[in-house]
């Protein structure tokens, strides 16, 4: 019983307690609803409270039903609407609201005072349990370029997120509750027509689902104009400006004065305009446009009156034409034009060239067309306006294409070509489209004179514009003649008077440039140009593509530009200049030229080199014309290095074909010989050439050399002859004869005068001494006759004979021993005037055999007791007599005579079985010598006989003796 009294006590006091504190607190919100709407995104909560509260601050908490995050937490200021009492407030969500479970809770705020808070109002998202199917949210939005927007993906059921894809590039994703993960995509650019796609995939990279954006931007227009084009309604254009990039169903919409505009409305259409029902009596008037789509909408708005806004439409044409004329007419499809002042503009085409014509009247639907062009194709198309407040020109009919009909040719342009004093061609050139008129049929060409009845027809041939004439005579005037026809009749005659053939006639063209393209030319004036000028121009090198072609000049101009499409570059011209008189054309002037200059293509011809002794003469024949290609300036000579070519000369002046190189040596050259234009050079010939010692040079030196030696000698000789006696005292004096004071006739060697006599003599043979040195001259002693050398042979040698010996000797290279040589006299040199003999005969006049001598020899004065003198010094013959064992010698009376025999000394004896220790004997005194060599030479004397002998002929002219 005390346990339920206590139990009741304390809920009295528990209920008091709660009272007193309600009674303190701000009232909670009451009534709280929640509603979605989805496609804004946007809550919109409701709530009363005490209807005498003064709060107005309300603390607004949205949170993420499942995981309980807020989304959204703020205190706003509402205020009660005055009639309901009840408060209002909108909150938009970045995150579609179908994303995830959200719930919503408010309380009153009155400074830092707070009310409890409501109870949650909850608005169930797709990611409930009950909701097993996964998806992307939100589908098909449209957003303005330059926006974020969040997009959701709900998984599966039973699932795991993967990712969200856009274009093919992961997004970051955020997880909102268990199944729903949110990313954010800015949309930075258009999308295009079909969309952006925007896909979700699982943990298995399996889609899961897809959205798909639509970017773009809201309608831009401008400039509206209203108009009237039928005068029974109005028509209103505006300006598309960018573009919306949305399609289909997100596209713009028009309505103007509140009307929908059916054309502008329609998908895919491209003009902007919309059409309403109106009069002319309307007065001024006012038309508002609306256009709109997705992302906003545009109003414009136009005031005019009608009257002054007419622009007709499009007429239709017809026409009828003729040959230089044609009746254009039109129609329109609204009948109230036809009272309607208009002003209307045709444009006419022909060849390229437009012509406009404007034509007024009211109603105006008629005009003529004039100064067509025969035989031409027309273009022709005709707009209207208002005559009066015009306002604009109407719409273009549509092209109406026409010919004209043809008409008589024009008269051809014709020429007369002159290739002798009685032949030539008429030259013509072909009739232009618009001077021919029609289709040309063919030419009729007459050659006339004065004593001709008829004139002389001449065929053209095949499609040839000229024709060959052949006069008979120079007499008279011949007149050429060249008509055109075609279906519509006879061109007009065009004649010339034949002129006189003058190949080298008129003067030098003083102004002549090439352009490029063409010539300028510039001449005197004539005062016989009655009707002006012809230049005439032709390739100069002939051929079938280089045809005669010329243009006629005013009267008066002494200038002119020639141009045509078959100059070519590189192409040599001749340009002649006549002056058009009542008669023959007048040559005045004629020149050559180039409308544009190149580098040659060939070289010169026939380049040679030739030696002029040391110098090196270079000719060569002009470039051929066809290959100059412009006017030749020059040549440029070049020498080869060994590793490329050196410019040796540049020959300014193109009539010098030669060059003459000068000091070069002799060795192998090589030139290169170019022409050049202002234009460049051309290709080069090159020539070799061997500058080689010219023989008829080194003849001719040779000769000079021998010329001089020779008048050198002669005049040496001249004085020498004449200074002989000089030259001979002091270059070759006379050897004085020995000189002997008292020669004792009981002495071996006697001056006496040598006998000629033949003495008896024996057979003597010199023989090789083996202890002698090879290289000198012996003497051999050879019998005269054959049979004394089988006599002296077998029987012996006979020393007691009367008879004088005669010897036969020859020169013969011995041996000598060293020391034996002598010392030759000065006079050695003297006595070998007869070099050339190789044989002597000598005859001695006893040759001692014995110990005693012979009393019976030649000699007459013999001593019969004679002294063996050993000489030395000078000349020393043989002279070694034997001595007699009997007799004693006396050397002492000898001395005196040895001293004074220095000179000349013949040999004195002579032994024949002296043996070869003993040297050589004396063969005893001579009686006679026909020989001019010594017979037994020293070695001083062996070394000057070659001197001696080469010596002897100056010796035999300066002695003057024969």
């Amino acid at each position: 019983m005390r346990f339920l009294l206590l139990c009741a006590l304390l809920l009295g006091l528990g209920a008091k307690n709660g009272d007193g504190q309600r009674g303190s607190q701000l009232p909670v919100p009451q009534k709280v609803t929640v509603n979605a709407d989805l496609a804004s995104q946007t809550l919109s909560i409701t709530w009363e409270n005490d209807f005498h509260s003064t709060v107005q601050l309300y603390d607004i908490k949205v949170l993420r039903t499942e995981l309980m995050e807020v989304a959204y937490n703020e205190t706003v200021e509402v205020r009660p609407d005055p009639t309901l009492g009840v408060h209002r407030w909108n909150w938009t969500s970045d995150t579609p609201l179908q994303c995830t479970s959200l719930s919503v809770q408010i309380r009153s705020r009155l400074g830092n005072q707070t009310s409890e808070w409501s109870p949650p109002e909850i608005i169930r998202g797709m990611d409930i349990p009950d909701k097993t199917k996964g998806q992307m949210l939100p589908q098909d939005k449209v957003v303005a370029v330059g926006t974020s927007m969040v997009f959701c993906c709900i998984v599966d059921e039973g699932k795991k997120f993967g990712a969200i894809k856009s274009n093919w590039s992961e997004l970051a994703s955020t997880m909102l509750s268990r199944r729903t993960y949110a990313t954010v995509r800015i949309n930075d650019s258009p999308s295009e027509s079909s969309g952006t796609n925007v896909i979700c995939f699982d943990d298995e990279k399996s889609m899961i689902d897809g959205a798909v954006v639509f970017v773009g931007y809201p309608p831009d227009i401008r400039d509206l104009v209203c108009e009237t084009r039928d005068l029974v309604s109005v028509e209103c254009h505006w300006v598309q400006g960018r573009d919306t990039h949305l399609v289909g169903p997100r596209r713009m919409f028009f309505k103007l004065n509140e009307r929908d505009c059916l054309d502008a409305n329609k998908p895919g259409v491209v003009e902007q305009k919309c059409q309403l029902n109106g009069t002319l009596d309307q007065g001024e008037t006012k038309w508002t446009l609306r256009a709109r789509n997705p992302l906003g909408h545009v109003e414009l708005t136009d005031t005019a009156d009608l009257k002054n806004r007419i622009r007709p439409l499009a007429p239709e044409l017809s026409v009828e034409p003729e040959a230089r004329k044609a009746s254009l007419r039109w129609q329109w499809t609204a009948p109230w034009y036809n009272t309607l002042p208009l002003v209307c503009e045709v444009q006419l085409v022909c060849g390229g060239q437009l012509r406009t014509l404007n034509y007024t009247g009211k109603g105006l639907a008629q005009v003529l067309l004039e100064g067509l062009q025969p035989y031409e194709k027309y273009r022709v198309k005709v707009r209207c306006g208002a005559q009066q407040n015009f306002w604009k020109w109407g719409s273009w009919s549509s092209e109406l294409r026409f010919s004209t009909k043809e008409d008589r040719p024009d008269p051809v342009d014709m020429w007369v070509y002159m290739t002798s004093e009685l032949t030539g061609y008429i030259l013509w050139k072909p009739l232009s489209k618009s001077q021919s008129h029609g289709l040309i049929q063919g030419y009729r060409v007459t050659l006339s004179s004065l004593t001709e009845e008829h004139p002389q027809e001449l065929l053209p041939m095949g499609l040839e514009y000229s024709v060959p004439f052949s006069l008979d005579s120079l007499v008279g005037d011949h007149v050429a003649t060249v008509t055109a026809r075609n279906a519509a009749g006879v061109s007009p005659d065009a004649t010339i008077t034949i002129p006189r053939f003058q190949p080298d006639g008129g003067e030098a063209l003083p102004g002549i440039f090439g352009t490029g393209g063409g010539f300028k030319l510039s001449w005197s004036p004539s005062n016989n140009a009655s009707c002006g000028y012809v230049v005439t121009w032709n390739c100069t090198s002939g051929g079938q593509n280089c045809r005669l072609d010329w243009v006629k000049v005013p009267e008066g101009n002494t200038s002119a530009t020639i141009e045509s499409g078959s100059f070519k570059a590189g192409v040599r011209y001749n340009v002649s200049i006549y002056a058009c008189t009542p008669g023959a054309p007048e040559l005045l002037a004629r020149s050559q030229g180039y409308v544009q200059e190149l580098a040659p293509t060939a070289t010169v011809t026939n380049l040679k080199a030739d030696q002029r002794g040391s110098d090196i003469l270079l000719y060569w024949d002009s470039v051929p014309l066809e290959g100059q290609r412009g006017i030749i300036r020059g040549y440029t000579v070049c020498l080869y290095n060994g590793s490329h070519f050196n410019l040796l000369d540049n020959i300014t002046d193109p009539s010098i074909k030669n060059l003459t190189v000068t000091k070069l040596s002799y060795d192998t050259y090589k030139f290169l010989v170019k022409p050049y234009t202002s234009a460049g050079a051309g290709p080069g010939f090159t020539v070799s050439i061997r500058l080689e010692p010219v023989a008829d040079m080194l003849i001719m030196e040779i000769l000079i050399a021998l010329g001089t030696v020779t008048a050198l000698f002669i005049v040496v000789t001249i004085v020498c002859y004449r200074k002989r006696e000089w030259v001979k005292r002091t270059f070759y004096p006379d050897i004085p004869e020995p000189k002997l004071p008292e020669w004792s006739p009981t002495q071996v060697f006697v001056s006496r005068t040598l006998d000629m006599k033949p003495c008896p003599s024996s057979s003597v043979r010199i023989v090789e001494n083996p202890g002698r040195k090879l290289g000198k001259e012996e003497l051999e002693v050879v019998l005269e006759d054959p049979e004394e050398a089988e006599s002296l042979g077998n029987e012996p040698a006979d020393t007691d004979s009367d008879e004088l010996a005669s010897l036969q000797y020859y020169n013969q290279v011995v041996g000598e021993p060293s020391g034996q040589a002598a010392h030759a006299s000065e006079s050695a040199s003297s006595s070998s005037s007869s070099m050339g003999s190789t044989r002597t005969d000598i005859t001695y006049t006893g040759i001692q055999t014995s110990s005693v001598a012979d009393t019976s020899s030649c000699s007459s004065t013999a001593a019969p007791n004679q002294t063996v003198i050993q000489l030395s010094g000078g000349y020393q013959p043989q002279m070694n007599p034997v001595t007699s064992p009997t007799q004693p010698q006396d050397s002492s009376s000898d001395v005196a005579l040895l001293e004074a025999c220095r000179g000349y000394q013949p040999q004195a004896s002579w032994r024949l079985d002296s043996t070869e220790e003993a040297g050589l004997d004396s063969l005893g005194s001579p009686t006679s010598v026909n020989s001019s060599q010594f017979l037994l030479p020293e070695s001083s004397q062996e070394e000057e006989r070659g001197h001696a002998s080469s010596t002897t002929w100056f010796r035999t002219l300066l002695s003057g003796k024969p």
